[in-house]
């Protein structure tokens, strides 16, 4: 009873907020675990079609990267509109994402000579494109919506965000592939993205309902300091595309192999994004070659703000 008395003491405004954290975080939680599941879902229905060559893992990893890409460019672009039409552009989206469903691919994809570069992009947009779109952007457009809310800086739902994505790449080649057989995999990933787009309904219900408050401006870095932010950003995903690249290659085109580039890579993320004071500048610094990236002379990386 003392539990309840005081949870029932507690204000109203907090109750929401702490009601936001679980709403938002479940949501992102969601979109990212399908997010990294459908990958290597994809990835090994598509492989006996063109022949298990390392092509096939490092096209369609280039195809999800550029679309994680877009989905990240769409949700900084949707941030310039109101906030009832970032609602609404947005759910329409949603609701236009469900004709993709189910993601099983077309047996019109298979090759029928060399063109396995385009038969590879295109069946992936084909049969995953717009889903894999909206997951895309779920965690940078929530985050906004937070903001919006509650005028607070939740970096920390990327380490949320990466934790999931974690989960779901590990979780594939240790006990979804060995225990479930293809077939169920494509059946249960549109589940799960249904009770995803069940979540995202309550989310843009309840911003319906709330006035948003004024969120406060911040002074942009020069933009010396975003290109040189870019540079950085990119240095991961070209090293994780060489190193799974050479993997496949010269190992075997297998889930397991493809996964660990981006579970490490992932790690890293959570690590800096987490806000426990897990990454240290000066522990790590030392022994990244991100410090080469600038002027000689000076390490340019010291001049960008911490995490």
């Amino acid at each position: 009873m003392g539990a309840f008395a005081n949870t029932a003491a507690i204000p109203a405004r907090w109750r929401l907020a702490i009601s936001d954290r679980t709403l938002f975080g479940a949501t992102i939680f969601l979109s990212s675990f399908l997010l990294f599941q459908v990958q290597p879902i994809l990835a090994k229905q598509i492989l006996p079609w063109f022949g298990g060559s390392a092509a096939v893992w490092t096209t369609g990893l280039l195809f999800f990267q550029v679309v994680l890409f877009l989905g990240y460019g769409y949700a900084h672009l949707l941030g310039r509109l109101t906030p009832e039409r970032q609602r609404l552009v947005h759910g329409c989206l949603l609701v236009v994402s469900l004709a993709w469903l189910p993601v099983t691919p077309s047996a019109s994809w298979k090759p029928v000579g060399d063109e396995d570069l385009p038969r590879i992009l295109g069946l992936l947009a084909t049969t995953v494109g717009l889903p894999y779109f909206v997951l895309s952007a779920t965690t940078p457009l929530l985050q906004l919506w937070l903001t919006q809310r509650r005028n607070a800086l939740p970096w920390r739902f990327y380490a949320v965000s990466n934790v999931a994505s974690l989960v779901a790449l590990l979780a594939y080649p240790l006990v979804i592939e060995p225990l479930m057989p293809t077939r169920l995999q494509a059946l249960g990933w549109p589940a799960l993205y249904a009770g995803f787009l069940a979540l995202c309904g309550l989310v843009i219900g309840r911003g319906a309902s709330i006035t948003p408050v004024t969120v406060q401006t911040t002074v942009h870095p020069p933009v010396a300091d975003r290109l040189r932010g870019l540079v950085l950003s990119a240095l991961p995903c070209l090293l994780s595309l060489s190193v799974t690249n050479h993997l496949c290659q010269n190992v075997a085109a297998i889930p397991f192999l493809w996964v660990l580039p981006l579970a490490m890579y992932l790690l890293s993320l959570i690590v800096c994004f987490e806000g426990g004071g897990w990454y240290s500048r000066r522990i790590f610094l030392p022994y990244t070659p991100s410090r080469w990236v600038g002027p000689p002379g000076g390490c340019s990386i010291n001049r960008l703000p911490q995490c």
